[in-house]
């Protein structure tokens, strides 16, 4: 992650800077700025048409004055100036200076000091690269951006609220270096050691072996694991925060490390994008670093189970069944539909032993979902009115919006199974409701929410918040809304 460091609102005498404005007359720097360039961004922005609305940039090459070029970066109405806004201005800037070189300054000295620091945490979101593998750099290149100056009128106050932010950003990161590894280099015990190194911020990890999971009865999870060489995990992240004996809030994510199909084979066409089929749990670790990081008041827990799917002589056959930790039998109809036998394992697990506050899951579970939602929505099905209406609150707050769906008893009867207590696929009809309430059979009466992420945790163009690839998306709606509900 690249170092933000804040100064005070006075421009840097040449280079390139990216300057945050809003509509209207010019104000504080950008006033001084286009009188020292001969009102050369006024004639710029006029030419281009720019407006100053929100996050939109305009690049003035050679203003003058020393500068090699200026990012303009509008701030749309003053009234409508969030955290929100001030993020997605910061991503705008990172993307126009990172044309520029490996160092920049972003001028934002006409935002309170507290919105600074998102501008600075837009920055890190924005100018994130996934370049572990790269042993040449590409043509034209200026390589990434490393250390970001953000100018303002209280740098020591923006400094201040930076510190959480700073958490949150880590989170974010981490979770998209997950998601975007490649499955061989990110198999289950590799995924373990990655979640182990959370230890350095105080965060308690405890894993569980196939051995121990055997002895709990995961008969699902183990289920879909048998097909690979890679031995699965159960990895538990506690954070304790909050006041001792206090119940914990619950993360539980899906972590499919490569999601072959198995014997119900995927196509070939895409499955390449299928190591990101553990993206619900690296959302899950990406979130307990942040609570961590930010030291949150709230005692929390992060359960994830990780698997391979792959094919063998010993993979999962379509109309096996397998008992699960719950005690239900599973009818598997298609091994495909993994991502459900993996959770009801795991959520079981969770609320059995730690009976949460709530518990909150994530999984790149169904196709199902992109086809209803797109990509500019995760799907949101949940048991409990307040927490789901929690969960929708902080989405629109953080751009990592939900949008809830149905959960009648009536969906239930398309997953009872001839021979079984329940089949793992109800038919294409209401796929993601179906997956959905096949999960609610694990919950008990906990207060629970599933957040289908398939069409929101990679993206193949950049967004608001995220450049292309691994979004993150998670683990700032699930930190802000700890901070606003359930922390303290």
């Amino acid at each position: 992650m690249l170092d933000i460091a804040f100064s005070d609102a006075s421009l840097p005498t040449s280079g390139t800077i990216a300057i945050l404005a809003a509509p209207g007359a010019p104000a504080g720097a950008f006033a001084a700025l286009d009188a020292a360039v001969g009102g050369a961004l006024t004639r710029a922005a006029k030419a281009a048409k720019f407006g100053f609305d929100a996050a939109k940039t305009c690049v003035v090459l050679a203003p003058g004055a020393g500068y090699d070029r200026v990012i303009l970066v509008g701030l749309g109405k003053v009234d409508a100036l969030d955290a929100t806004v001030a993020e997605q201005a910061g991503v705008a800037a990172a993307r126009g200076l990172s044309d520029a070189g490996t160092a920049g300054v972003v001028v934002a000295d006409t935002v309170a000091p507290d919105l600074a620091a998102h501008v600075a945490l837009g920055v890190v979101l924005g100018s994130y690269r996934f370049d572990s593998y790269r042993t040449q750099p590409r043509k034209g290149d200026a390589g990434p951006l490393t250390d970001v100056s953000v100018a303002c009128a209280d740098p020591a106050h923006a400094r201040t609220a930076w510190q959480p932010l700073s958490a949150v950003a880590r989170g974010v990161c981490l979770c998209r270096d997950l998601v975007s590894e490649p499955a061989n280099m990110l198999r289950p015990p590799e995924f373990e050691q990655r979640i182990l190194a959370l230890r350095d911020l105080g965060v308690e990890v405890e894993v569980l072996d196939r051995d121990a999971m055997h002895k709990l009865g995961f008969g699902a999870l183990l289920g879909v694991a048998q097909g690979s060489d890679a031995p699965p995990r159960t990895v538990i992240m506690r954070w304790n925060g909050g006041a001792q004996g206090d119940a914990p809030v619950a993360f539980v994510g899906k972590g499919v490390t490569f999601d072959s199909g198995g014997i119900s084979i995927k196509p070939a066409a895409g499955m390449d994008e299928m190591k990101t089929d553990m993206a619900g749990a690296a959302a899950v670790v990406g979130t307990m670093a942040a609570l961590a990081g930010r030291k949150a008041k709230v005692n929390a827990v992060g359960v994830v189970g990780l698997v391979e799917n792959m094919l063998s002589g010993n993979a999962q056959r379509p109309g096996d069944v397998v008992r699960t930790a719950a005690g239900q039998t599973v009818e598997v109809l298609n091994t495909d539909a993994e991502g459900r036998l993996v959770l009801a394992d795991v959520l079981w697990y969770t609320q059995d032993r730690f009976r949460p506050r709530f518990m909150v899951n994530l999984a790149t579970l169904t196709g199902a979902i992109v086809v209803s939602l797109g990509i500019e929505r995760a799907g949101l099905f949940s048991n409990n009115d307040a927490l789901a209406g929690h969960l929708s609150a902080t989405g629109e707050q953080t751009g990592e919006k939900l949008w809830r769906m149905p959960m009648d008893a009536a969906y239930l009867e398309l997953l009872r199974s001839d021979i079984a207590d329940l089949k793992n696929i109800g038919g294409r009809p209401g796929g993601s409701i179906t997956a959905a309430k096949f999960l609610e059979c694990f919950v008990n009466d906990v207060p629970w929410a599933h957040l289908d992420i398939a069409g929101t945790a990679f993206t193949s163009k950049p967004t608001s918040h995220a450049p292309r690839g691994a979004t993150g998306f998670g683990v700032r709606l699930l930190d802000r809304m700890v901070g606003m509900y359930y922390e303290g």
